[in-house]
Protein backbone atom coordinates (compact mmCIF):
# COMPACT_ATOMS: atom_id res chain seq x y z
CA UNK A 1 0.00 0.00 0.00
CA UNK A 2 1.37 3.42 -0.93
CA UNK A 3 2.31 5.58 2.02
CA UNK A 4 0.54 8.90 2.47
CA UNK A 5 2.90 11.81 1.96
CA UNK A 6 3.65 13.79 5.09
CA UNK A 7 5.80 16.86 5.73
CA UNK A 8 9.49 16.23 6.31
CA UNK A 9 10.36 16.35 10.00
CA UNK A 10 13.65 16.07 11.87
CA UNK A 11 14.93 12.72 13.07
CA UNK A 12 14.55 13.85 16.68
CA UNK A 13 10.90 14.86 16.14
CA UNK A 14 10.16 11.56 14.39
CA UNK A 15 11.72 9.60 17.22
CA UNK A 16 9.55 11.45 19.75
CA UNK A 17 6.45 10.58 17.71
CA UNK A 18 7.48 6.93 17.70
CA UNK A 19 7.95 6.94 21.48
CA UNK A 20 4.49 8.49 21.91
CA UNK A 21 2.91 5.75 19.78
CA UNK A 22 4.65 2.93 21.61
CA UNK A 23 4.22 4.41 25.09
CA UNK A 24 0.48 4.98 24.61
CA UNK A 25 -0.08 1.46 23.27
CA UNK A 26 -1.18 2.47 19.77
CA UNK A 27 1.78 0.71 18.14
CA UNK A 28 3.85 -2.25 19.30
CA UNK A 29 5.74 -3.14 16.13
CA UNK A 30 7.65 -1.43 13.33
CA UNK A 31 4.82 -2.15 10.91
CA UNK A 32 2.18 -0.60 13.20
CA UNK A 33 4.39 2.48 13.58
CA UNK A 34 4.81 2.79 9.81
CA UNK A 35 1.05 2.45 9.28
CA UNK A 36 0.23 5.01 11.97
CA UNK A 37 2.74 7.62 10.73
CA UNK A 38 2.37 6.98 7.00
CA UNK A 39 6.09 6.29 6.56
CA UNK A 40 8.16 3.77 4.67
CA UNK A 41 9.16 0.72 6.76
CA UNK A 42 12.84 1.43 6.08
CA UNK A 43 12.54 4.93 7.58
CA UNK A 44 10.79 3.59 10.67
CA UNK A 45 13.28 0.77 11.08
CA UNK A 46 16.17 3.25 11.01
CA UNK A 47 14.66 5.47 13.70
CA UNK A 48 13.61 2.51 15.86
CA UNK A 49 17.15 1.20 15.71
CA UNK A 50 18.41 4.58 16.94
CA UNK A 51 15.90 4.52 19.82
CA UNK A 52 16.94 0.98 20.76
CA UNK A 53 20.58 2.06 20.78
CA UNK A 54 19.83 5.09 22.99
CA UNK A 55 17.72 3.04 25.41
CA UNK A 56 14.48 4.95 24.77
CA UNK A 57 12.90 1.75 23.40
CA UNK A 58 13.48 -1.92 24.05
CA UNK A 59 12.36 -5.16 22.39
CA UNK A 60 10.30 -7.64 24.38
CA UNK A 61 10.33 -10.78 22.26
CA UNK A 62 7.80 -11.46 19.55
CA UNK A 63 4.40 -9.93 18.97
CA UNK A 64 1.29 -11.40 17.34
CA UNK A 65 1.65 -12.63 13.77
CA UNK A 66 -0.83 -11.66 11.05
CA UNK A 67 0.25 -14.57 8.83
CA UNK A 68 3.87 -13.79 8.08
CA UNK A 69 6.98 -13.44 10.18
CA UNK A 70 6.21 -12.67 13.83
CA UNK A 71 7.08 -9.01 14.57
CA UNK A 72 9.35 -8.10 17.45
CA UNK A 73 7.31 -6.21 20.05
CA UNK A 74 8.52 -2.81 21.26
CA UNK A 75 7.97 -0.99 24.52
CA UNK A 76 9.23 2.00 26.47
CA UNK A 77 11.53 0.86 29.30
CA UNK A 78 10.21 1.11 32.83
CA UNK A 79 10.07 4.66 34.11
CA UNK A 80 9.77 6.18 37.55
CA UNK A 81 7.51 8.84 36.08
CA UNK A 82 3.79 8.90 36.81
CA UNK A 83 0.79 10.86 35.60
CA UNK A 84 -1.82 12.28 37.99
CA UNK A 85 -5.40 12.47 36.66
CA UNK A 86 -8.65 13.81 38.09
CA UNK A 87 -12.27 13.43 36.96
CA UNK A 88 -14.46 16.07 38.59
CA UNK A 89 -18.20 15.52 38.99
CA UNK A 90 -20.91 17.59 40.58
CA UNK A 91 -20.51 16.18 44.09
CA UNK A 92 -17.33 14.11 43.96
CA UNK A 93 -14.02 13.65 42.17
CA UNK A 94 -12.32 10.42 41.12
CA UNK A 95 -8.53 10.50 41.06
CA UNK A 96 -5.94 8.17 39.60
CA UNK A 97 -2.23 7.52 39.20
CA UNK A 98 -1.12 6.10 35.84
CA UNK A 99 2.14 4.70 34.53
CA UNK A 100 3.32 5.41 31.00
CA UNK A 101 1.18 3.46 28.54
CA UNK A 102 -2.05 4.08 30.44
CA UNK A 103 -1.84 1.50 33.23
CA UNK A 104 -3.98 2.75 36.11
CA UNK A 105 -2.19 1.74 39.33
CA UNK A 106 -4.32 3.45 41.98
CA UNK A 107 -7.63 5.29 42.31
CA UNK A 108 -9.62 7.02 45.00
CA UNK A 109 -12.73 9.18 45.33
CA UNK A 110 -13.37 12.27 47.42
CA UNK A 111 -16.55 14.25 48.09
CA UNK A 112 -16.66 17.86 46.96
CA UNK A 113 -19.15 20.49 45.83
CA UNK A 114 -18.46 21.89 42.39
CA UNK A 115 -20.57 24.93 43.27
CA UNK A 116 -17.84 25.94 45.75
CA UNK A 117 -15.87 27.33 42.80
CA UNK A 118 -12.67 26.39 41.00
CA UNK A 119 -10.04 27.30 43.56
CA UNK A 120 -11.66 25.42 46.43
CA UNK A 121 -12.38 22.35 44.29
CA UNK A 122 -8.94 22.26 42.67
CA UNK A 123 -7.24 22.68 46.04
CA UNK A 124 -9.15 19.67 47.37
CA UNK A 125 -8.39 17.60 44.27
CA UNK A 126 -4.67 18.34 44.17
CA UNK A 127 -4.27 17.67 47.88
CA UNK A 128 -5.95 14.28 47.45
CA UNK A 129 -3.83 13.56 44.38
CA UNK A 130 -0.64 14.19 46.36
CA UNK A 131 -1.87 11.83 49.09
CA UNK A 132 -2.70 9.13 46.54
CA UNK A 133 0.68 9.46 44.83
CA UNK A 134 2.45 9.34 48.16
CA UNK A 135 1.06 5.85 48.76
CA UNK A 136 1.01 4.48 45.19
CA UNK A 137 3.79 6.08 43.15
CA UNK A 138 6.70 4.14 44.72
CA UNK A 139 8.74 7.31 45.03
CA UNK A 140 8.31 8.15 41.36
CA UNK A 141 8.15 11.61 39.87
CA UNK A 142 5.00 13.36 38.75
CA UNK A 143 5.48 14.18 35.06
CA UNK A 144 2.11 15.76 34.30
CA UNK A 145 -1.46 16.30 35.47
CA UNK A 146 -4.76 16.00 33.63
CA UNK A 147 -8.30 16.87 34.63
CA UNK A 148 -11.72 16.27 33.08
CA UNK A 149 -14.58 18.63 33.89
CA UNK A 150 -18.39 18.36 33.46
CA UNK A 151 -18.84 21.25 31.05
CA UNK A 152 -17.76 22.66 27.68
CA UNK A 153 -13.96 23.10 27.73
CA UNK A 154 -11.95 25.52 25.61
CA UNK A 155 -8.93 23.24 25.24
CA UNK A 156 -6.63 26.00 23.97
CA UNK A 157 -7.43 28.23 26.96
CA UNK A 158 -7.71 25.23 29.32
CA UNK A 159 -10.86 26.73 30.80
CA UNK A 160 -14.59 26.08 30.89
CA UNK A 161 -16.77 28.10 28.54
CA UNK A 162 -20.19 29.02 30.00
CA UNK A 163 -20.84 25.77 31.92
CA UNK A 164 -24.22 25.06 33.52
CA UNK A 165 -24.47 24.63 37.30
CA UNK A 166 -20.84 25.72 37.81
CA UNK A 167 -20.76 29.28 39.20
CA UNK A 168 -17.36 30.95 39.03
CA UNK A 169 -15.82 28.40 36.64
CA UNK A 170 -16.38 30.08 33.27
CA UNK A 171 -13.08 31.42 31.93
CA UNK A 172 -11.07 30.31 34.97
CA UNK A 173 -7.60 29.15 33.82
CA UNK A 174 -7.68 25.63 35.25
CA UNK A 175 -4.55 24.54 33.38
CA UNK A 176 -2.34 27.31 34.75
CA UNK A 177 -3.70 26.81 38.27
CA UNK A 178 -2.75 23.13 38.17
CA UNK A 179 0.69 23.90 36.74
CA UNK A 180 1.35 26.45 39.47
CA UNK A 181 0.14 24.07 42.17
CA UNK A 182 1.93 20.93 40.98
CA UNK A 183 4.88 22.29 39.03
CA UNK A 184 4.28 20.15 35.93
CA UNK A 185 2.47 20.56 32.58
CA UNK A 186 -1.30 20.05 32.66
CA UNK A 187 -4.16 19.33 30.25
CA UNK A 188 -7.85 20.12 30.72
CA UNK A 189 -10.63 18.21 28.96
CA UNK A 190 -14.41 17.86 28.89
CA UNK A 191 -15.54 14.74 30.77
CA UNK A 192 -17.46 13.22 27.85
CA UNK A 193 -14.46 13.61 25.55
CA UNK A 194 -12.20 12.03 28.16
CA UNK A 195 -14.58 9.10 28.51
CA UNK A 196 -14.80 8.74 24.73
CA UNK A 197 -11.02 8.49 24.38
CA UNK A 198 -10.78 6.00 27.24
CA UNK A 199 -13.50 3.74 25.84
CA UNK A 200 -12.35 3.99 22.22
CA UNK A 201 -8.85 2.74 23.04
CA UNK A 202 -9.95 0.46 25.88
CA UNK A 203 -9.44 -3.30 26.16
CA UNK A 204 -12.48 -4.06 23.97
CA UNK A 205 -11.45 -1.72 21.14
CA UNK A 206 -13.56 -2.58 18.09
CA UNK A 207 -13.48 0.26 15.58
CA UNK A 208 -11.76 3.41 14.30
CA UNK A 209 -15.01 5.42 14.57
CA UNK A 210 -17.04 5.61 17.77
CA UNK A 211 -19.47 7.69 19.80
CA UNK A 212 -19.46 7.57 23.59
CA UNK A 213 -22.40 8.92 25.57
CA UNK A 214 -22.15 9.83 29.23
CA UNK A 215 -25.60 9.77 30.83
CA UNK A 216 -25.55 10.95 34.41
CA UNK A 217 -26.95 14.08 36.02
CA UNK A 218 -26.57 15.63 32.55
CA UNK A 219 -25.82 14.10 29.15
CA UNK A 220 -22.67 14.49 27.09
CA UNK A 221 -21.03 12.73 24.17
CA UNK A 222 -17.60 12.41 22.59
CA UNK A 223 -16.73 11.46 19.01
CA UNK A 224 -13.66 9.75 17.57
CA UNK A 225 -13.06 9.66 13.83
CA UNK A 226 -10.15 7.60 12.47
CA UNK A 227 -8.89 7.16 16.05
CA UNK A 228 -8.78 10.93 16.61
CA UNK A 229 -10.94 12.95 18.97
CA UNK A 230 -13.23 15.19 16.91
CA UNK A 231 -13.92 18.56 18.51
CA UNK A 232 -15.75 20.44 15.77
CA UNK A 233 -15.29 24.03 14.61
CA UNK A 234 -16.01 25.54 18.02
CA UNK A 235 -14.71 22.69 20.17
CA UNK A 236 -18.20 21.62 21.27
CA UNK A 237 -18.83 18.57 19.05
CA UNK A 238 -20.96 15.94 20.78
CA UNK A 239 -22.92 18.29 23.05
CA UNK A 240 -26.27 16.59 22.37
CA UNK A 241 -27.73 17.36 25.79
CA UNK A 242 -29.17 20.69 24.61
CA UNK A 243 -30.84 19.32 21.46
CA UNK A 244 -34.50 20.31 21.56
CA UNK A 245 -36.90 17.38 21.26
CA UNK A 246 -40.73 17.31 21.20
CA UNK A 247 -40.97 15.34 24.45
CA UNK A 248 -39.22 18.19 26.26
CA UNK A 249 -42.15 20.48 25.62
CA UNK A 250 -41.76 23.81 27.42
CA UNK A 251 -39.66 22.47 30.31
CA UNK A 252 -36.89 24.95 31.25
CA UNK A 253 -33.32 23.69 30.82
CA UNK A 254 -30.14 24.74 32.63
CA UNK A 255 -28.86 26.27 29.38
CA UNK A 256 -31.66 28.84 29.42
CA UNK A 257 -33.57 27.21 26.57
CA UNK A 258 -36.63 24.98 26.85
CA UNK A 259 -37.40 21.41 25.88
CA UNK A 260 -33.81 20.14 25.64
CA UNK A 261 -32.94 16.44 25.75
CA UNK A 262 -31.51 17.00 29.24
CA UNK A 263 -34.98 17.89 30.55
CA UNK A 264 -36.37 14.39 29.85
CA UNK A 265 -33.43 11.94 29.58
CA UNK A 266 -30.89 12.87 32.27
CA UNK A 267 -30.48 11.96 35.92
CA UNK A 268 -31.56 15.48 36.87
CA UNK A 269 -34.72 15.03 34.80
CA UNK A 270 -35.57 11.75 36.51
CA UNK A 271 -35.08 13.36 39.94
CA UNK A 272 -37.46 16.15 38.96
CA UNK A 273 -40.08 13.77 37.52
CA UNK A 274 -40.01 11.53 40.60
CA UNK A 275 -40.33 14.49 42.94
CA UNK A 276 -43.37 15.62 40.97
CA UNK A 277 -44.90 12.24 41.82
CA UNK A 278 -44.18 12.59 45.53
CA UNK A 279 -40.88 10.70 45.82
CA UNK A 280 -38.31 11.99 48.30
CA UNK A 281 -35.28 11.98 45.96
CA UNK A 282 -32.53 14.56 45.67
CA UNK A 283 -29.84 13.05 43.43
CA UNK A 284 -29.28 10.61 40.57
CA UNK A 285 -28.03 8.03 43.08
CA UNK A 286 -31.53 7.96 44.62
CA UNK A 287 -32.99 7.18 41.20
CA UNK A 288 -30.53 4.31 40.71
CA UNK A 289 -31.56 2.79 44.04
CA UNK A 290 -35.26 2.93 43.18
CA UNK A 291 -34.80 1.34 39.75
CA UNK A 292 -32.56 -1.43 41.12
CA UNK A 293 -35.25 -2.10 43.74
CA UNK A 294 -37.72 -2.48 40.83
CA UNK A 295 -39.87 0.49 41.81
CA UNK A 296 -42.43 0.55 38.99
CA UNK A 297 -42.66 4.31 38.58
CA UNK A 298 -38.88 4.84 38.62
CA UNK A 299 -38.34 1.91 36.25
CA UNK A 300 -40.91 3.25 33.77
CA UNK A 301 -39.36 6.71 33.88
CA UNK A 302 -35.87 5.28 33.33
CA UNK A 303 -37.07 3.25 30.35
CA UNK A 304 -38.79 6.33 28.90
CA UNK A 305 -35.64 8.40 29.38
CA UNK A 306 -33.69 5.71 27.50
CA UNK A 307 -36.14 5.89 24.60
CA UNK A 308 -35.72 9.66 24.38
CA UNK A 309 -31.93 9.38 24.37
CA UNK A 310 -32.08 6.51 21.88
CA UNK A 311 -34.22 8.59 19.53
CA UNK A 312 -31.67 11.39 19.62
CA UNK A 313 -28.86 8.91 19.00
CA UNK A 314 -30.66 7.56 15.92
CA UNK A 315 -29.87 10.84 14.18
CA UNK A 316 -26.24 10.61 15.30
CA UNK A 317 -25.92 7.02 14.06
CA UNK A 318 -27.57 7.75 10.71
CA UNK A 319 -25.42 10.83 10.14
CA UNK A 320 -22.08 9.58 11.43
CA UNK A 321 -22.27 5.79 10.87
CA UNK A 322 -19.99 4.85 13.80
CA UNK A 323 -18.76 1.34 14.43
CA UNK A 324 -19.59 1.53 18.13
CA UNK A 325 -21.75 3.46 20.58
CA UNK A 326 -20.45 3.22 24.15
CA UNK A 327 -22.76 4.09 27.04
CA UNK A 328 -21.26 5.45 30.25
CA UNK A 329 -22.35 7.45 33.26
CA UNK A 330 -24.54 6.43 36.18
CA UNK A 331 -27.70 5.81 34.14
CA UNK A 332 -25.87 3.36 31.86
CA UNK A 333 -25.75 0.93 34.80
CA UNK A 334 -29.56 0.58 34.63
CA UNK A 335 -30.74 -2.27 32.38
CA UNK A 336 -34.13 -0.71 31.49
CA UNK A 337 -32.40 2.52 30.40
CA UNK A 338 -29.78 0.75 28.24
CA UNK A 339 -32.28 -1.69 26.70
CA UNK A 340 -34.53 1.18 25.67
CA UNK A 341 -31.62 2.99 23.99
CA UNK A 342 -30.61 -0.14 22.07
CA UNK A 343 -34.12 -0.91 20.84
CA UNK A 344 -34.73 2.68 19.78
CA UNK A 345 -31.51 2.82 17.74
CA UNK A 346 -32.03 -0.55 16.08
CA UNK A 347 -35.64 0.31 15.24
CA UNK A 348 -35.04 3.89 14.12
CA UNK A 349 -31.67 3.88 12.36
CA UNK A 350 -31.10 2.66 8.79
CA UNK A 351 -30.17 -1.07 8.58
CA UNK A 352 -26.87 -0.22 6.86
CA UNK A 353 -25.94 1.88 9.89
CA UNK A 354 -26.77 -0.81 12.45
CA UNK A 355 -25.64 -3.93 10.57
CA UNK A 356 -22.21 -3.98 12.23
CA UNK A 357 -22.91 -1.45 14.99
CA UNK A 358 -21.87 -2.34 18.54
CA UNK A 359 -23.90 -0.75 21.35
CA UNK A 360 -22.25 -1.55 24.65
CA UNK A 361 -22.04 -0.23 28.21
CA UNK A 362 -18.73 1.26 29.25
CA UNK A 363 -16.00 -1.36 29.54
CA UNK A 364 -13.91 0.79 31.89
CA UNK A 365 -16.76 2.01 34.07
CA UNK A 366 -15.88 4.93 36.36
CA UNK A 367 -12.22 4.75 35.26
CA UNK A 368 -12.93 5.60 31.60
CA UNK A 369 -12.46 9.33 32.17
CA UNK A 370 -9.19 8.80 34.05
CA UNK A 371 -7.76 6.55 31.35
CA UNK A 372 -8.93 8.91 28.60
CA UNK A 373 -7.53 12.11 30.07
CA UNK A 374 -4.34 10.21 30.90
CA UNK A 375 -3.97 9.21 27.26
CA UNK A 376 -4.49 12.80 26.10
CA UNK A 377 -1.96 13.94 28.68
CA UNK A 378 0.60 11.37 27.60
CA UNK A 379 0.26 12.42 23.96
CA UNK A 380 1.23 15.90 25.11
CA UNK A 381 3.93 15.01 27.61
CA UNK A 382 5.89 12.08 26.27
CA UNK A 383 7.99 14.14 23.82
CA UNK A 384 9.10 16.35 26.74
CA UNK A 385 9.74 13.40 29.01
CA UNK A 386 12.11 11.84 26.47
CA UNK A 387 13.97 14.97 25.40
CA UNK A 388 17.62 14.60 26.32
CA UNK A 389 18.89 15.70 28.76
CA UNK A 390 15.74 14.69 30.68
CA UNK A 391 13.85 17.29 32.68
CA UNK A 392 13.68 16.78 36.42
CA UNK A 393 10.11 17.37 37.59
CA UNK A 394 9.54 17.58 41.32
CA UNK A 395 9.06 14.42 43.31
CA UNK A 396 5.37 13.99 44.02
CA UNK A 397 4.96 13.64 47.75
CA UNK A 398 2.14 14.54 50.14
CA UNK A 399 4.27 17.36 51.51
CA UNK A 400 4.73 19.09 48.14
CA UNK A 401 3.48 22.67 48.02
CA UNK A 402 3.15 25.10 45.10
CA UNK A 403 5.97 27.17 46.55
CA UNK A 404 8.20 24.13 46.90
CA UNK A 405 7.91 23.24 43.22
CA UNK A 406 9.52 26.41 41.93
Amino acid sequence: MAQTARPRVSAARLEREIVVLVSSGRARSRKEIADALGLAPSTVSQRVQALLASGDLEETGEGESSGGRRPRALRVPGSTGYLGVVDVGGAHARLGILRHGGELVATTEIPLAIADGPEAVLAQATAALRDLAGTAADGGRLLGAGISLPGPVDVAQRALDSPSRMPGWSGFDVGSWLEDALGVPAVVENDANAMAVGEHFGPARRTRHSVSVKAGTAIGAGILVDDRLYRGAGGAAGDITHTRIPAGGDTPCTCGNRGCLETVASGAALVRLLREQGYDVTATADVLTLVRDADPVATTLARTAGRHLGAALCTVVNFFNPGAVYLGGALSTLEPFVSAIRSQIYEGAHPLMTRDLVIAPSGLGPDANLVGVGRLLEDTLVPHAFTRPPATPPAMTPAMTPEGTR
